[in-house]
């Protein structure tokens, strides 16, 4: 499929259907653009062929036929399933002599609910993922934007899904800046909304909009703050506490406690974003600290190297991580002084 040409152009390379090629490009060639972003080639459309410049051609080949293979087996190629396909063949060693699916393999997760796949686009976020599969107890901890909560709602559609689990339960402390739950008007669904509305996302990127409302009816579904779990033993479900980082030490415990027979719990947080009065500890932390080592409980950990949303927001964390070890540094030289 590859020819090498001269040193300007470093690979030639051609694919036979037509439809296939189109969708390889992508709209606009949006898809080779990304690409040619990310490895820092330059690729050329002509006809069913493309040709790759650059020192990473290779890597560009093994990528574009990676993609191709996926179009081939009826799977969507999207930017973000490039932008996984790349982070994940990072660091591995060069693939061996065989067909397009050896040379880039598709990633081994796939989590299929009604209306979509989720595919783990970082070694990371594998990892977590199998984790969430294996474990009882799983902890997510890591900067926004690294698909920590996005992750575990679509495992537990999964399993609810295939009958693993008869509920679903997503929680979250309703912690924020300046307002309190009880002086927005409405009833209690009308009040808690606006805090869950990234779990709403998830979950309907995951089950049909009918169907979501039905489950809710039905209270298969359930959406409720932290504070309304206490006294209840939850059996038979697959809860997530998100934001739990703004989780008190006692609220912490009380929900861990609640884990029933035939469930499972995932915990996210972001320990940079902790929205608790000044003197308050987390909840999450301490838990950190406390269960790790304990058999059954997994904790997993994000970088900014694992966001997924626009690259910027990658920067933006990692400089404000370069930010706060330089006013740590200098806290530390003020107190050795002192």
């Amino acid at each position: 499929m590859a020819a090498p040409l001269s040193d300007a152009i470093a690979l030639q390379l051609e694919f036979p259907d037509n439809r296939l090629m189109i969708d390889l490009v992508g709209p606009g060639g949006a898809h080779l653009a990304q690409i040619e972003q990310l490895l820092g080639v330059q690729i050329v459309h002509r006809g069913n062929a493309l040709f790759v410049h650059g020192d990473a051609a290779p890597e560009a080949e093994r990528v574009l036929n990676g993609l191709y293979a996926r179009l081939e087996a009826g799977k969507d190629v999207t930017m973000g399933v490039i932008d996984g396909l790349i982070r994940l063949r990072e660091g591995e060693s060069e693939p061996r002599d065989g067909d397009q699916g050896e040379m880039f393999p598709a990633p081994a997760l796939e989590i299929r609910t009604r209306k979509k796949t989720m595919e783990p686009r970082t070694e990371a976020q594998k990892a977590y993922t199998q984790a969430l599969l294996d474990h009882e107890l799983t902890f997510g901890i890591g900067p926004a934007g690294t698909g920590k909560t996005y992750i575990a709602v679509a495992v537990a559609v999964s399993k609810f899904l295939q009958g693993e689990v008869d509920r679903i339960i997503l929680t979250r402390p309703a912690v924020e800046a300046g307002e309190k739950l009880g002086f927005l008007p409405g009833t209690q669904d009308d009040k808690i909304d606006p805090y869950m509305q990234p779990l709403y996302d998830a979950l309907n990127d995951f089950l049909p909009g009918k169907q979501l409302i039905k489950l809710r009816e039905e209270r298969q579904v359930e959406i409720a703050p932290l504070a309304f779990m206490r006294g209840r033993t939850l059996n038979n479900a697959f809860v997530i506490l998100d934001e739990a980082q703004n989780a008190t030490t006692m609220q912490m415990k009380m929900f861990l406690t609640r884990l029933g027979q035939g469930s499972r719990m995932a915990i996210t947080g972001d320990r940079s974003q902790v929205d608790l009065p000044r003197g308050v500890y987390s909840g999450l932390r301490d838990a950190e600290s406390i269960l790790k080592g304990v058999d059954g409980i997994s904790f997993n950990y994000f970088t900014a190297a694992d966001v997924v949303r626009h690259p910027l927001v990658a920067k933006i964390i990692t400089a404000y991580e370069a930010d706060d070890t330089r006013r740590e540094a200098a806290r530390a030289v003020r107190d050795a002084r002192e």
